[in-house]
């Protein structure tokens, strides 16, 4: 069976890249491949770790690190380009840069900006222009999230406005029932699986309110653990094909493989 995990981050922060080798790259793609995970989307939220409002030298540096890496595994690995919206030109020209001539199939969204604010809108217009899919951070955090910090109804938002762009909203888990009741009215939000350990039922209530065809499995690796995410999906109660769906029918599709 093949699986793609559509959430996993690199970054040059992380040991042993402090050392100076980038042998995590590969020892993170051994993991994957332990429990059958033979594809990864990528993005780096920096390479000095992370801060909430990246500048534009700061998350070039960041794609820097992923095109490379690419370049290093281009059968295993999928970019996704991460911006910050509040430098609106820059993170443009960085979207060309990292997709259009570096070959990233996707943007991705972090904490610098609430996916409400229409501040985002020229990076979803772009990625509308471009027919990649977002990849916005999402949650419902129980001690309050950061102040720029997306809420999954934030998410519906950025959907309502920008009804053409393919969205996934990450952390089923960190956005539990409420959030995907949220993002149900809008059929171009997805959402993927990470965000905490498994917890039963929520796969399969995303499942029946949304459909198969717009849940996708993501680890957020290696925060989480590859096979412990993947539990998430493989233990839920449902149809060989909905599995597939989730495994890998659904980024194929958005991202065209």
């Amino acid at each position: 069976m093949t699986i793609i995990d559509a959430h996993v981050h690199i970054g040059r922060f992380m040991p042993p890249f402090r050392e100076g080798s980038d042998d995590f790259v590969a020892d993170l793609i051994d993991s994957a491949r332990s429990v059958g995970i033979s594809r990864l989307v990528v993005t780096s939220l920096g390479n000095r770790g992370y801060t909430h409002y990246p500048t534009p030298q700061e998350f070039r540096a960041a794609n820097d690190h992923v095109l490379e890496a690419m370049a290093r595994f281009p059968d295993v690995l999928i970019g996704f380009c991460y911006v910050n919206p509040r430098y609106k030109e820059e993170s443009l020209g960085e979207i060309d840069r990292c997709i259009v001539a570096g070959g990233m199939k996707g943007i991705k969204l972090w904490i610098s900006q609430k996916a409400s604010d229409s501040v985002v809108d020229p990076i979803l217009a772009r990625a509308a222009e471009l027919g990649v899919p977002v990849l916005q951070h999402a949650w419902y955090k129980t001690t309050g999230n950061y102040p720029d910090e997306s809420t999954p109804a934030d998410v519906a938002a950025m959907a309502r406005r920008h009804p053409t762009v393919n969205i996934i909203m990450a952390h089923l888990t960190g956005a539990g029932y409420r959030g995907v009741i949220d993002i149900a009215p809008y059929p171009n939000v997805h959402v993927d699986t990470s965000g905490g350990d498994p917890e039963s039922t929520v796969v399969e209530f995303a499942v029946r309110e949304l459909g198969a065809e717009r849940v996708v499995f993501g680890s957020d690796a290696p925060g989480r653990s590859f096979g412990v995410q993947l539990g998430k999906v493989l233990g839920a109660g449902m149809e060989d094909e909905r599995r597939e769906l989730i495994l890998h029918g659904n980024v194929e599709r958005m991202l065209g493989l």
